[in-house]
């Protein structure tokens, strides 16, 4: 597997607002799903990306450090 270093804060806010593909450090992949925020929690140092699936209003939150990299999604491609 290549290391492609680690997601962080800065990097994590460029894909704010967009549909994407989470890839995970273990090799799964979260499919489709828009980005909603940035949390930091007031207990403990970690960061978390908070984001809804496709069709659904539930949001979910995954912790930055489990992220590898976000590949993003071509709107356009996805709904022709």
């Amino acid at each position: 597997m290549i290391d492609v270093g680690d997601f962080r804060v800065n990097s994590a806010k460029t894909y704010l607002g967009k549909n994407v593909n989470l890839h995970l450090k273990d090799g799964a992949v979260i499919v489709n799903v828009h980005l909603v925020a940035i949390k930091k929690p007031k207990l403990g140092k970690k960061n978390l990306l908070e984001y809804t699936s496709f069709g659904k209003n539930r949001r979910e939150n995954i912790p930055l450090k489990n992220i590898a990299y976000a590949e993003g999604l071509n709107r356009n491609l996805l709904f022709t």
